[in-house]
């Protein structure tokens, strides 16, 4: 049978004064309406990336909204997990395609996956290319399927996804970060689209204190009478590890004694990590100032937290991203961000917030001396960045959609709402916007946005949106 993961209890109660109360209400009230349906999630690993962090927080606060939620875990070896991979860097673009021997040890684990699927479930959600055959080696017994995909799958490798698309059919609803991810052949009727989040009260984001943190560093090496500059990042080539290294090297002469962390996660179902973890410390050897930590070595969630609050700029130099959760997870500890304009991390940054957008090293070393050189302006963008995490991306956002998708799943029609909290969405990114959001009136619709950004996103090309 596939591996349940323990998760300990946790109650909504809690994010009051953190996340916006209507948001919480509205969420009250769907649990309400959902009460004893049973949901698993599936996915490759209990540890070590998003998915993992993502689902240790939101099952146990479906279980205390009255749902009956489990999370469980696939089985597989590492020839499987570098098929998997190569699945997944192919949906992102990537030019590898497969061979036989790569598509049988895919299907064949999980062949072996779905006959040990046990339990009669309401809801199944499967979590990225991992677990996505299941469903069409299973069946679909009473159960509606959701597959979630993590990744940016706007431009496919078209092999990869051609295999791929195979075993999609049949799902009730596929989830997508942003609109633009959804490639155009897709075989999933309905599409969702429903950005991650992180949790404010998971040992990552939970407020640790300036005297903890600097503790925590001190203790690792970290010396912090010197600048620090941050990325906290899986090793894996779409996170430009090498690239974050340059900048570094541009910058280090502007401002003596500055000190670069590279602090990633390693899991079971990543094995290419490890060789872009071995080269980044080749490459890195002979400079003291560049520390290099994983999970591995003992730096887990706490050392996060305080990297994440300490350094004076975090970046995300990402080439392609899904979300990337470490950007909002600097922002809503108030600390300025540096970031690739690739994926999701745009619509984090939105209207400005949080930090500077970068498309080259070259942009991102001038943008990262701005913030050094100029704290004011850092602290302003941080600030900005805090309260855009706390309005739509922080859990019970992310939970209140999944409920409102499970709700229309089962009866086929919307949910009524306290008037006090819209039950429009974002038709751009697919957030739920409240009464005092961004407006747009056309073609006889109010359209409601969660920043001007999106905004400017419907009106350059408002056609794909309008039939939202």
């Amino acid at each position: 049978m596939l591996q349940f993961v323990d998760v300990g209890p946790r109650s909504l109660a809690n994010y009051r004064g953190l996340a916006p109360n209507n948001l919480l209400d509205d969420l009250l009230s769907i649990a309400r309406d959902l009460k004893g349906a049973r949901v698993v999630h599936i996915n490759a690993t209990p540890y070590g990336g998003g998915v993992s962090e993502l689902l240790r927080a939101s099952v146990p606060i479906l279980n205390d909204l009255g749902l009956v939620a489990h999370w469980k875990t696939i089985a597989g070896d590492e020839r499987f997990f570098r098929v998997t991979k190569k699945i997944h860097n192919g949906l992102q673009g990537g030019p590898r395609d497969l061979t036989a021997s790569d598509r049988e040890a895919y299907l064949s684990t999980c062949r072996r996956n779905a006959e040990s699927f046990e339990g009669d479930y309401d809801f199944v959600f499967l979590h990225d290319p991992q677990p996505a055959a299941i469903l069409s080696m299973r069946g679909k017994s009473n159960a509606r399927w959701i597959w979630r995909c993590h990744i940016d799958t706007s431009r496919p490798n078209p092999n990869i996804a051609s295999f791929f698309y195979e075993y999609m059919h049949g799902f009730d609803s596929a989830i997508f970060t942003m609109n633009e991810f959804v490639p155009a052949d897709f075989p999933v009727a309905r599409v969702d689209i429903i950005p991650p989040a992180i949790d404010p009260l998971s040992p990552k984001n939970i407020d640790i204190g300036e005297s903890t943190a600097r503790q925590v560093l001190q203790w690792i090496g970290i010396l912090l009478d010197r600048p620090l500059i941050t990325q906290v990042a899986r090793f894996d080539p779409w996170k430009d590890p090498f690239g974050v290294i340059a900048v570094y090297r541009m910058l280090r002469g502007d401002f003596p004694g500055l000190q670069l962390a590279l602090v990633g996660s390693m899991a079971f179902d990543e094995p290419e990590g490890w060789d872009i973890y071995r080269k980044v410390v080749d490459e890195t050897r002979n400079d003291p100032d560049v520390h290099v930590f994983t999970n591995v070595i003992g730096v887990g969630n706490i050392e996060v937290n305080a990297f994440q609050r300490l350094s004076q700029v975090v970046i995300q130099k990402s080439l392609r991203e899904g979300f990337g959760l470490a950007v909002s997870e600097a922002m809503w500890k108030a600390t300025p961000v540096v970031a690739g304009k690739a994926g999701g991390i745009p619509l984090q940054m939105a209207d400005g917030a949080g930090g500077i957008l970068v498309e080259t090293p070259d942009q991102c070393a001038d943008a990262v001396r701005t913030l050094l050189k100029d704290p004011d302006r850092a602290h302003e963008l941080a600030q900005r960045g805090r309260e855009r995490v706390r309005q739509q991306f922080l859990l019970p956002r992310l939970l209140l959609n999944e409920l409102h998708l499970m709700k229309e799943l089962t009866e086929g029609h919307p949910i009524v709402r306290d008037p006090s909290w819209s039950s429009e969405h974002d038709v751009v990114c697919g957030m739920m916007v409240s009464h005092d959001s961004v407006t747009l009136k056309s073609n006889g619709r109010i359209f409601r946005f969660c920043s001007e950004s999106c905004r400017n996103r419907f009106l350059h090309n408002p056609r794909p949106y309008m039939a939202a």
